[in-house]
């Protein structure tokens, strides 16, 4: 009874396909308009299929791009640094400068300096190690910025110009009087040239150097340009300077040391 009843049922369901497969490719090739809908129903199809597929295969491909470049990226990275670290090593060597006029030059950088008090200091990465003596100076192509006070084995610890008990010797133009240059306590690149003779002459504009009169630098540094001036207690003359040297930018610098000072100071004591 069963293979009676589910025979037909086999058989209409068969009939049915065939005729719709039929009704399918009547329609197809019977008009252009029908025909054209079913290619392209046909051809959506196969492209959903095949974007899908490529979606899925570009989306690993890219995977794969972004570890190659962010590798690239560190090894440049990394490269980067040992030329800084090169660069940096270059221009700080630890090689002595030959001497000049009598004096020793050391370059070094500057590891930390502060700016903000009434008795700033500077700290230098070079020390007794590399040939650094207290009572050295330090300059810069700007001029002047520093003694060395204490010394280690690696670094050299200095007063900043930018100090209330530091003053240098300082000339006022070519052949002018000499004077002391101390910081005004103010700004970055102000100075104030004191104790100089009343006869003193000079136009603002011209340029202060280091006098030569000094133990600690040697003379003829370029210092700044002088400004107003005003007659002190009736005795002596004092000029607003302008550094060159601007203090909020100072990384790298040259100590020096006058070859001569321990054998001057015999003499003096």
């Amino acid at each position: 009874m069963r293979r009676r009843s589910t025979l037909p049922a086999i058989v209409n369901v068969a009939v049915f396909i065939l005729l719709e497969i039929a009704s399918l490719y009547l329609l197809r090739h019977n008009t252009e308009l029908q025909g054209a809908w079913i290619t392209r129903m046909s051809n959506g199809f196969k492209s959903v299929i095949w974007g899908g597929s490529e979606s899925v295969s570009d989306f690993f491909a890219l995977k794969g791009t972004n570890n190659r470049l962010a590798n690239d990226n560190y090894l440049l990275q990394q490269e980067v640094l040992r030329l800084q670290d090169y660069i940096r090593n270059a221009r700080i060597d630890t090689m002595k400068v030959r001497s000049s006029a009598g004096f020793t030059m050391i370059p070094a950088e500057v590891v930390k300096m502060s700016r903000n008090k009434q008795h700033n200091y500077i700290i230098l990465n070079r020390g007794y190690e590399d040939g650094v003596k207290e009572k050295s100076g330090i300059i810069t192509r700007e001029g002047v910025i520093g003694i060395v006070d204490a010394v280690s084995a690696r670094h050299a610890y200095a007063l900043s110009f930018q100090n209330n008990d530091l003053s240098i010797s300082a000339r006022l133009g070519e052949s002018g009087g000499s004077g002391l240059l101390v910081w005004d306590g103010k700004g970055s690149r102000g100075a104030i040239l004191k104790e100089l003779p009343l006869q003193s002459k000079y136009s603002p504009g011209d340029t202060v150097f280091t006098s030569g009169h000094s133990l600690i630098f040697p003379p003829d540094i370029p210092l700044g340009t002088a400004g107003n001036a005003k007659i002190v207690n009736g005795a002596t003359k004092e000029i607003s300077v302008t550094l060159f040297q601007e203090f909020k930018a100072i990384r790298y610098a040259i100590i020096v040391h006058n070859n001569s000072l321990e054998e001057v100071e015999e003499f003096l004591k």
